[in-house]
């Protein structure tokens, strides 16, 4: 039924107003023919309008007196049965009102109704969050930031309620449900024009699979951003055509295997996170053998990678059950707890140049760094830091390189919801080598600084008006419009064009000389100033004028 709680409300409360429907009935009747006598000692029988008034007041018990005559006898002993029979069915019915504003199930459909409501009310593009936690917490706030709001679904009462305690700006609308099923979606609004995306990053594989199936099913131009943990979910996303796939583990084994041979390509990695500026120190990883502790699936990943660079691995391992899978990948791996001396001394903890605590326990990876450090004081230490609520105990632990897959998972989902266009770049310049990346940085340091503003702009009608009335006049415009200065013709904003985006290709770098056409996804780098003077060319004539001519644009006022 579409409105659950009102079927509720009636199934409950049928018997309790038939109730008192029937004992009004019964007392209005006896009133109605038993006789009465008047001022003048006549005979007379009370109206149904004196009688349903009577037992209204007295039947409530408020008791205004006798109506309209003093009544007989008999009458009296008929208002007293009927005061007992009607002020029992009240009491009855109350009870059960009570007992319904109590119910769960009617409180839970409440709840939905009134969720269906704001969803229904929204009409900024929003995104559908699956599951309040600390990560999605921060990828709320960087959303709303941006202005885009957010809706999320949730099956435990105590994380809804700790969202509503944030008291986030705008309101974010949250749905209490028992699972994340297809009709929860569909409540969540997904098939709604303005719905932007799902994000899902749950920590089992087949839910997020489960939830991106249903979510292209609903809605095949929704954005999905899910989570991935090993090689063969991410392919089973990339089947279904999920834009956004984050494998914080892969992430992490990346941008190690940058920081040993493409330096300058996390240098823009990190600057396009906004954690570090492009002039920033590089983490060095010197040459000579490392030890990995604990090959899960952040271990893994950083060992091959590791082993690419031709670079000598030691590994440790706690956990003797993986010992047949190790075997048949004919690893050289020693089973110990990893933060023994012992084991370490065995292992030559002594002439390694770094050790990786990579477990799913914060304190036995502290544990390993502090044992490690007190072996070998010069060793370099690279840490997995599991939950953000320890991160002011790490950063007091003196270590060198801090990997958070939580952190991670909120870089990269956030950036590619908010800024997609970065996203695609992020993706193409990885592919780069890196004395092209070190030209780029440079480039950009010179022309504007050491940390840039990213600017994403879409010719369209809507917030490039201008551009797109010129263009659809068959006129033809080149890239180098945007980078004009509205104070001085004869400059140039701070401006590096570093993608241009078409249906068919991707130009990476483009030329100013590159023709823009409508519908052309933009991403620049630049100042304030020129972002600014863009925006102002983009939507005011006289501005867009000047910009393309290089002159004044005059008003024309015409005589009556």
């Amino acid at each position: 039924m579409e409105n659950s709680s009102l079927f509720i409300i009636l199934s409950r409360m049928r018997v309790p107003f038939l109730v008192i429907i029937s004992t009004y009935t019964i007392a209005i009747a006896g009133l109605l023919i038993i006789d009465g006598v008047d001022a003048n000692g006549n005979t007379y029988h009370m109206s149904i309008f004196d009688a349903f008034y009577f037992v209204t007041y007295t039947a409530t018990t408020i008791g205004f007196g006798e109506t309209p005559f003093e009544f007989t006898y008999s009458q009296r002993i008929w208002v007293t049965l009927s005061i007992y029979l009607t002020v029992i069915g009240w009491f009855y019915a109350i009870g059960s009102l009570v007992s319904l504003l109590q119910d769960q199930l009617f409180l839970k459909e409440i709840e939905k109704a009134k969720f269906k409501r704001q969803v229904k009310n929204l009409k900024e593009k929003f995104i559908i969050i699956l599951g309040y936690n600390q990560i999605t917490s921060e990828i709320i706030k960087k959303s709303l930031d941006q202005g885009l709001r957010t809706v999320v679904i949730e099956t435990d009462k105590a994380k809804k309620n700790a969202l509503l305690l944030e008291n986030f700006t705008p309101f974010v609308p949250i749905l209490l449900t028992s699972n994340y099923s297809l009709k929860s979606l569909e409540l969540s609004g997904i098939k709604k024009t303005n719905c932007k995306a799902v994000v899902s990053l749950f920590e089992d594989d087949y839910l997020n699979l489960k939830i991106s199936l249903i979510s292209k099913l609903l809605n095949k131009h929704v954005i999905i951003a899910s989570k991935s943990t090993t090689l063969n979910h991410t392919e089973n996303l990339k089947d279904l055509d999920v834009e956004i796939i984050v494998n914080p583990f892969s992430i992490i084994s990346s941008e190690i295997n940058m920081a040993l041979s493409s330096p300058n390509i996390l240098r823009l990695e990190k600057w396009l996170y906004k954690i570090d500026t492009l002039d920033s120190k590089l983490p060095l990883f010197p040459s000579g053998k490392y030890i990995i502790c604990g090959y899960g699936r952040m271990g893994k990943s950083i060992y091959k990678k590791l082993s690419k660079n031709n670079i000598d691995v030691k590994l440790v391992e706690i956990d003797k059950n993986v010992a047949k899978q190790l075997n048949q990948e004919n690893l050289d791996i020693t089973f110990g707890t990893a933060d023994d001396r012992q084991t370490l001394l065995d292992i030559g903890i002594e002439d390694s140049v770094a050790i990786v605590a990579a477990t799913d326990d914060d304190i036995t990876n502290l544990s390993i760094v502090a044992t490690a450090k007190k072996l070998n004081p010069k060793i370099m230490t690279i840490v997995r830091e599991n939950e953000m609520e320890d991160y002011s105990i790490f950063q007091n632990a003196n270590i060198d390189h801090l990997f958070m897959p939580s952190k991670i998972l909120i870089n990269k989902t956030a950036n590619a919801l908010i800024n997609p266009i970065s996203d695609i770049f992020l993706r193409m310049i990885i592919k780069q080598d890196n004395i092209w990346a070190s030209k780029l940085v440079r480039r950009l340091i010179e022309k504007i600084d050491n940390n840039p503003l990213l600017f994403e702009v879409e010719i369209n009608e809507k917030t490039t008006p201008e551009i797109y009335n010129y263009l659809e006049k068959k006129n033809s415009l080149t890239l180098d419009i945007l980078s004009r200065s509205l104070h001085n013709k004869e400059q140039s904003n701070n401006v590096v064009p570093l993608l241009l985006q078409r249906e068919k290709e991707s130009i990476l770098l483009p030329q100013w000389e590159e023709s823009i056409n409508i519908g052309d996804k933009l991403l620049l780098a630049c100042d304030k100033y020129a972002i600014n003077d863009i925006e102002y060319i983009s939507q005011n004539i006289y501005e867009f004028y000047y910009a393309l001519t290089g002159e004044e644009k005059r008003t024309i006022f015409k005589r009556k």
